[in-house]
């Protein structure tokens, strides 16, 4: 008998394709599991390693040992006239089948049951993106945890509060079945005297969390209490007298008696999840607080670089208290993003120097490696690792990065995705991925601004002004006046364009902007055309915007040269791809023009 005959006969092929099929719906069970409960990665690997192993040593046992009447024997001991090994081979059969029955079911929920399907556009004229999304802030157990109020004035009090307040915000963020609205419209309450059925209404939120913090020396009185929303009624609340040094007992026992609040099940993995996303550590969380400040300072004001310089000596304190902070990390590397396109688009900022461009790139790759190291989660990670490969211009493997963070859940993203979603055709996901964002955050105008600028990208113009229009009433920004605008065009409002210009925008260069592409898009390149030299003679202008208004008024062989002289720069080709974005119009230069950027199209086997 040939060797292959006998491992037929004595069914080493069955155990095999039954083993690894038994092997594969067994990891999607334990990846849901260990997914739900926010298990360390390494777990995952021990069991992909105990199954590899195993492979052998079952096909080794099917060689070596045979099933009989009589029970387990080694195969050299059966009589061969008394083998069952046939009846043993149907066995195998039924049971391959019905495994490979179970394996089905799991992928076809996997593939299309376990999240809404969205159709790509068949068309860019009139394609709809599917607006049916999980709603975040409809659910039960939704939360906002306003600002805890410092009730002594010490020269770091309010910081410590604000501190404190953050995490309990992080730890009961990284419990799944509570959604925590994020910090950002959370603090948008912060001192203004506003009962709290209409916070949780403008929030979308079914209880609050808020309380008080009075420091004495080292005496320390927090009080905290959750609130239901609907008719006011105090679901837990309770006071803490303690000492400064025990401030993190007391933030761990406050998040764990809200979660205990919510009927959520408490056990080690989630307690140590939850200390984990924090810097456990009051000095720390004090200094991050003030380098927040100085951060969203710096991109309030235009002044970015001394505020982003002082911002950063602020994190580096929080570094060497909490080493493995990612959060630092990613805040820190923000100097150096500005200071690379800034200086690629011609309009360097104010006040940096030969050393510190010299220095950008590598500082930047550095606090992005940190980040991924010290990520909190594989959410966290993977949006990590995509802005590393965007930033760095190591664009290989980017879809895979995409694809991933664009599976995610929850309300944390990647910086840069929303550029690569439109670049790769994915505008349509990542649309649902902005609306999940903005409710968790909306009092953010840069989460309406986001959601309105993927749909209009998705093809679906009607749902970005839809979105636009109420973003503008809820929280209303430049920004998101400029989205109102493009929206407003996209759906060929000509006359309420008009409108909303004279009435949202202050500054000369949004007015002529916002004029000539809506002169572009009627079909007035006269006007548009004399509307850019007029927006060309303002000061600052630079290379950035030149190659869209070009675009706008079909001057092919200015955009051509303008895209060139962009792409020469050190961080060119991070810079055209955002132009592709803003311009709305993919990219609207002759490809050869820009071989740096070429070159990362085809790296990144982008379309």
């Amino acid at each position: 008998m040939s060797l292959f005959e006998e491992l037929k006969r004595r069914n080493v092929f069955r155990v095999g394709i039954g083993y690894l099929i038994s092997a594969w719906v067994l990891l999607q069970v334990v990846d849901l599991v260990l997914e739900n409960i926010q298990a360390p990665d390494w777990i995952m690997q021990v069991f992909m390693l105990a199954l590899a192993i195993g492979f052998p040593l079952a096909l080794f046992f099917a060689w070596a040992f045979e099933m009989t009447p009589e029970g387990v024997k080694r195969e050299s001991e059966v009589d061969r006239s008394q083998s069952i090994t046939s009846q043993t081979g149907q066995k195998l059969n039924s049971a391959i089948i019905g495994i490979m029955a179970i394996a089905l079911a799991w992928f076809v929920w996997d593939k299309f049951g376990s999240s809404p399907e969205v159709a790509a556009p068949a068309e860019v004229a009139s394609p709809t993106v599917v607006e049916t999304v999980n709603n975040p802030v409809a659910a039960a157990k939704s939360i906002a945890v306003l600002p805890f109020v410092a009730m002594s004035n010490g020269p770091d009090d309010e910081y410590f509060a604000d501190g404190l307040t953050e995490e309990i915000l992080n730890s009961l963020a990284q419990l799944p079945e509570l959604l925590i609205t994020a910090r950002t419209s959370s603090f948008h309450f912060k001192g203004q005297d506003i009962p709290v059925q209409e916070i949780a209404a403008a929030l979308g939120v079914e209880h609050i969390v808020e309380g008080s913090v009075r420091r004495s020396g080292e005496r320390l009185r927090v009080t905290a209490q959750l609130i239901r929303s609907e008719d006011g009624f105090h679901v837990w609340s309770e006071n803490y007298d303690s000492t400064s040094a025990d401030s993190i007992q007391v933030q761990e026992d406050i998040a764990e008696k809200i979660a205990d609040a919510m009927n959520v099940v408490m056990d080690d993995t989630r307690r140590e999840a939850m200390r984990k996303s924090g810097l456990r550590n009051a000095e720390a969380f004090v200094n991050y607080q003030k380098a927040l400040e100085l951060f969203n300072e710096a991109h309030d004001s235009g002044v970015e670089s001394e505020y982003l310089r002082r911002a950063n000596q602020q994190f580096d304190k929080v570094i060497a208290q909490v080493p493995d902070f990612s959060t630092a990390y990613i805040h820190h590397a923000d100097f150096y993003v500005h200071i690379l396109m800034d200086q690629s688009v011609g309009n360097p900022m104010t006040g940096v120097t030969a050393q510190d461009i010299a220095e950008a790139q590598e500082n930047l790759v550095t606090d992005l490696a940190l980040a991924a190291e010290h990520a909190r989660n594989s959410s966290e990670r993977y949006n990590i690792e995509l802005d590393q490969a965007y930033l760095s211009g190591n664009w290989r493997g980017m879809q895979q990065k995409l694809e991933r963070t664009l599976a995610e859940n929850g309300c944390s993203q990647a910086g840069w995705v929303e550029p690569i979603a439109a670049i790769y055709g994915l505008s349509d996901r990542y649309a649902l991925r902005a609306r999940e964002i903005r409710e968790c955050d909306p009092m953010q105008s840069r989460s309406w601004f986001d959601e309105s600028r993927a749909f209009k990208w998705a093809g679906d113009a009607a749902e970005a002004l839809k979105i636009a229009r109420e973003g503008n009433e809820v929280a209303p920004g430049n920004t998101l006046s400029l989205g109102l605008i493009q929206a407003l065009v996209a759906n060929g409002l000509y006359e309420e364009t008009d409108t909303a210009i004279t009435t949202h925008l202050q500054s000369k260069e949004d007015v002529l902007r916002s004029r000539i592409l809506k002169s572009a898009a009627m079909g007035d390149r006269q006007l548009a055309t004399r509307l850019q030299q007029e927006l060309m003679q303002e000061p600052g202008k630079n290379i950035f915007w030149k190659p869209t208004y070009y675009a706008w008024t079909g001057e092919r062989e200015n955009i051509n040269r303008h895209a060139a002289e962009l792409d020469s720069q050190p961080f060119g080709p991070q810079s055209l791809l955002l132009v592709t974005l803003v311009c709305a119009c993919g990219a609207p230069w002759d490809i050869e023009s820009t071989p740096r950027f070429a070159a990362r199209i085809k790296e990144a086997g982008m379309p």
